[in-house]
C-alpha cells in the first residue's frame, strides 16, 4: 500500500513538473516591417534567456495591414495580441478610450529619462499608455557643397523664403540636380504629414476650437500655393508621386539639392555605404514662416499592451526590456552606435560614443525637443498632435486632402479648387461624426 501511495505521489509529481515546463507564457507580438523592428526581433533571444517563462511569437506586418490589423482587434476585443506595434497617432486616442493598458515602470526604467516630447505625446492625463520604441521628428537635409558653391550659409532654423532662394541657386536640372525634393505621394501620413507642418508654420490649423475644418483659410492656400510653386519650379519631375523611399534614393544618388523629412533619414544620408553625397550632407532645423509651432514633426512607433490583456505582467516585462536603456547599449553593442533605435531618451544623446557616430545627433534632438503636439498651431485648436489631429476621424479626412494636393501639385487641380473639394470632404465627416451640426 505504502509503496503504491509513493508511486501515485512521484506520478503527481513528474505530472505537475511537466505542467510547469509547459506553463511558459506565449506573448503574440504585433509589430511593422522596419530595420529596428527586425533587430529586435534578433534580439529578443536575449530577453527569452533572462525570462525562459515568456515565449514570443512574432506576427510582422507591413506598416498599411498592421494598423488595420491591430485596429480591428483592439476595437473589437478580438484578443489576438499581447503587445501592439502603435503610433502617436494611434496611442492618445486608444488611451482615452480605455482600450489600452496603463503602462507600469520601476525606478530602473527611468521614465524621467524619456524625452518630454515623446512622453507626452504618449500620455493621457499624465498616464503613460505606450512606450517609444524609437521616436523622429523631422529636418532639412541639404547639401554642403552646393549651398557653399552658391555662396549661402544655412542658418540652424532656416525659414522658407531662404529655402526657395537657397532651391533656386542649387537647381541645375541639365546636371542632374533638382533644388529640392519633398514627399508629394498622397497619404494621410505621406504628404499630409510635411504639408501639415508647412501648413502650421504659415499660422495654419486642421480644425478650429468648434471643430470646424479651416481648409479653405488664408494660411491653407498661402502654403500649398508656396509648396506647388516650389516643387514646380526646383523640384524633380513626377513629384507627386513621390515618398520618403523614392525621395531617399534620389538624395543618395545626389540628384537632391535639400530635402525635409523624417530625422531617421539622417543616418542613410550620411550613410558612405548608401550615400554617393554622404561626406556633404549637413543639417538643420525644418524651416519656419509666420510662427516655429508646429514647423516639424513628431511620429514614434510603440510598444503598448491591450486592455483586458490576460498576460499583463508578462507583456510588461517585455515592453520595459525592449524600451529600456539596457536594451540600447544591447544594440550599440552588438551593431555599434549608430544603429541603435533614436529618438527616445535622453541618455542616448547624452552618450559621447553616439555623438560621435551620429553627427546628426544634435540636430535631431533638437527637432525632437521642439515639437509640442499639444500646442502646434498659431491659433489654439482642439486637437493633439503635430502633423496629425489625434482623433479617429482625421485618418479618412488626411487621405481625402492628400488625394487633393497630390493632384494640385501634379496640375490636374488648382490649389483653389483641390482645397475647396479638401473643406468639403473634411465637413462631411466631421459633420457625420457628430462634431457639429
Amino acid at each position: 500500500m505504502k509503496l503504491k501511495v509513493r508511486l501515485t505521489l512521484a506520478a503527481s509529481l513528474v505530472l505537475s513538473l511537466c505542467g510547469m515546463s509547459h506553463a511558459a507564457t506565449e506573448l503574440v507580438i504585433a509589430t511593422v516591417n522596419n530595420g529596428h523592428m527586425i533587430e529586435m526581433q534578433k534580439l529578443s533571444k536575449h530577453f527569452e534567456s533572462a525570462n525562459p517563462d515568456i515565449k514570443l511569437k512574432w506576427v510582422t506586418l507591413e506598416e498599411g495591414v498592421l494598423r488595420q490589423r491591430v485596429t480591428t482587434d483592439i476595437a473589437t476585443k478580438g484578443g489576438q495580441f499581447d503587445i501592439m506595434t502603435i503610433g502617436m497617432y494611434e496611442a492618445p486616442i486608444w488611451g482615452k478610450k480605455g482600450w489600452l493598458q496603463e503602462l507600469k515602470t520601476d525606478a530602473a526604467y527611468d521614465v524621467d529619462d524619456l524625452l518630454p516630447a515623446m512622453r507626452n505625446g504618449l500620455s493621457v492625463d499624465g498616464k503613460l499608455f505606450a512606450a517609444p520604441f524609437y521616436g523622429e521628428s523631422s529636418m532639412l537635409m541639404y547639401r554642403k557643397d552646393l549651398a557653399d558653391k552658391a555662396g549661402v550659409q544655412v542658418p540652424d532654423r532656416p525659414t522658407w523664403p531662404q529655402i526657395k532662394d537657397l532651391a533656386a541657386k542649387m537647381n541645375s536640372p541639365k546636371d542632374g540636380v533638382y533644388g529640392i525634393c519633398l514627399r508629394g505621394k498622397p497619404g494621410w501620413g505621406d504628404n499630409m504629414a510635411f504639408i501639415t507642418t508647412m501648413v502650421n508654420t504659415f499660422g495654419g490649423q486642421w480644425f478650429d476650437m468648434s471643430w470646424k475644418p479651416q481648409l479653405e483659410s488664408k494660411p491653407w492656400k498661402e502654403a500649398i500655393t508656396y509648396y506647388v510653386d516650389l516643387l514646380k519650379n526646383y523640384g524633380p519631375p513626377g513629384s507627386s508621386a513621390n515618398s520618403f523611399n523614392e525621395i531617399l534614393a534620389l538624395t543618395n544618388a545626389g540628384k537632391c539639392g535639400m530635402w525635409i523629412d523624417a530625422t531617421i533619414a539622417a543616418s542613410f544620408v550620411s550613410d558612405p555605404k548608401q550615400s554617393k553625397v554622404a561626406d556633404q550632407m549637413a543639417f538643420a532645423q525644418a524651416p519656419t514662416m509666420n510662427t516655429p509651432k508646429g514647423a516639424n514633426w513628431l511620429w514614434s512607433w510603440n510598444l503598448a499592451i491591450p486592455a483586458g490583456s490576460q498576460k499583463v505582467d508578462a507583456a510588461q516585462k517585455f515592453v520595459t526590456w525592449a524600451t529600456s536603456k539596457e536594451y540600447i547599449q544591447l544594440v550599440a553593442k552588438t551593431n555599434g552606435w549608430a544603429n541603435v533605435p533614436t529618438g527616445t531618451r535622453k541618455s542616448t544623446y547624452a552618450a559621447p560614443e553616439f555623438q560621435k557616430a551620429a553627427r546628426f545627433a544634435a540636430a535631431e534632438k533638437m527637432a525632437i525637443d521642439s515639437a509640442n503636439p499639444t500646442d502646434s498651431t498659431l491659433p489654439k485648436s482642439p486637437y493633439v498632435g503635430v502633423q496629425f489631429a489625434a482623433i479617429p476621424e482625421f485618418q479618412a479626412i488626411g487621405i481625402a486632402v492628400g488625394q487633393q494636393m497630390s493632384a494640385a501639385l501634379a496640375g490636374k487641380s488648382t490649389v483653389d479648387a483641390a482645397l475647396k473639394a479638401s473643406q468639403i470632404a473634411a465637413e462631411r465627416e466631421m459633420k457625420k461624426a457628430g462634431y457639429y451640426k
